[in-house]
């Protein structure tokens, strides 16, 4: 009987969080092998904005976690030949609120390296923002874009090339133990596994996800052509600072909160906020909107795309240029938790990323999990 092939680390999923895993083992001279039931990558990670996002994380080890992710990034992108297209933040403020937040924002620890922004700012560095009807933005060098479904098979690419990584398309993770793998491609034995499932929340050790509360978010995306500008950096709005945690903690928020509730009810209720970045051929990503449930339906509505293109036209201040691509994303959600890492049994770890920063963290969160793994940290 043939001996099974034998591995230092097996990664279940290819994604974002499955690739930081892989690198993280890679670069501490270990032998890899990443399994995925698809072809190619085809989930969350590479349907999301590719915006790398420091600014607005929750405070404290989120916030710590989207630093070094977004170091990580950099170091990747240049040996991966993943174009950075562009850098920086304007969360933009058309609200004597929202402005309070900002101001809230600037003075704790993650405002550093930022600044406020007055209209007449706006109109000089951002011109291509509605600087008459924004009261202020706040200015943030720390975020970066890529295109995430340009960039994640890129990151394959380089992790085969570079560090030998092994790279098992098409098979099924059937069953998981301590030191194997079993797949729809035969047995593969290794001295560490860590399945990272992206959203799939019934294949592998459905009961520790379902003890965690996970569920899954489905948001709403598009693709507009080129407007005949270029972005400064990507562009945020009022809606995301009482979403986005790093602001919406801060005492301010709440006011912000009460007024956006009486102002854009249909928005919020939708989970509507705007985030809007460039590609190189000129055309702008634009999202998005949140909806909950363990199998959320497949349907985008036009209904949620009108709102998301109504916050657009009062930030942008002009219509939004014609849509050329709408697609649903998902990903793995949990009200309690941004990151479920969970040790179902000895040498195995489930990783999921509980919310929409995979992109954002995953690079922080593979390293404390190969850690962990291999010995040289702490699991908790």
């Amino acid at each position: 009987m043939p001996t099974a092939p034998s591995y230092d680390l097996a990664v279940v999923g290819a994604g974002i969080v499955g690739m930081a895993c892989a690198l993280a083992a890679s670069r501490r001279g270990k032998r890899v092998v990443v399994i995925d039931r698809d072809a190619r990558a085809n989930g969350a990670s590479i349907r999301n904005f590719g915006f790398v996002t420091v600014t607005g994380q929750a405070r404290g080890e989120m916030w710590t976690r989207a630093r070094r992710s977004r170091d990580v990034w950099d170091e990747v992108a240049a040996q991966a030949a993943i174009p950075v297209l562009h850098r920086g933040l304007v969360m933009s403020a058309r609200r004597p609120e929202a402005v309070a937040v900002l101001e809230a924002f600037l003075a704790t620890e993650m405002g550093e390296g930022c600044r406020l922004l007055l209209p007449a700012q706006i109109r000089r560095d951002h011109p291509h923002l509605a600087g008459e009807a924004l009261l202020a933005a706040l200015w943030s060098p720390h975020d970066l874009r890529v295109e995430s479904r340009e960039a994640i098979p890129r990151l394959a690419a380089w992790l085969e090339a570079r560090y030998g990584v092994n790279f098992l398309w098409g098979a099924a993770a059937l069953a998981v133990e301590t030191g194997k793998v079993a797949t729809t491609r035969g047995e593969i034995a290794a001295g560490a596994v860590a399945v990272c499932p992206g959203d799939d929340l019934f294949s592998l050790f459905p009961e520790r996800v379902a003890a965690a509360g996970v569920t899954r978010c489905k948001l709403q995306m598009l693709r507009l052509a080129d407007p005949g500008f270029r972005l400064s950096g990507a562009v945020m709005s009022d809606l995301g600072l009482v979403r986005y945690a790093g602001y919406a903690a801060l005492a301010p928020a709440g006011v912000l909160a009460a007024r956006l509730a009486a102002e854009q009810p249909e928005h919020l209720a939708k989970g509507v906020h705007l985030i809007v970045v460039q590609s190189a051929d000129g055309s702008l990503v634009v999202g998005d909107s949140h909806h909950y449930a363990p199998t959320p339906d497949p349907f985008s509505h036009q209904q949620v795309d009108d709102l998301i293109l109504d916050e657009f036209a009062h930030v942008f201040g002009r219509p939004s240029p014609p849509v050329l691509e709408r697609w649903t994303g998902t990903y793995a959600s949990a009200s309690d938790r941004t990151v479920l890492i969970d040790a179902p049994m000895n040498g195995v770890r489930l990783v999921m990323v509980t919310t929409g920063a995979g992109a954002s963290t995953g690079f922080a969160i593979g390293e404390e999990v190969v850690g962990d793994l291999l010995g040289e940290g702490t699991f908790s």
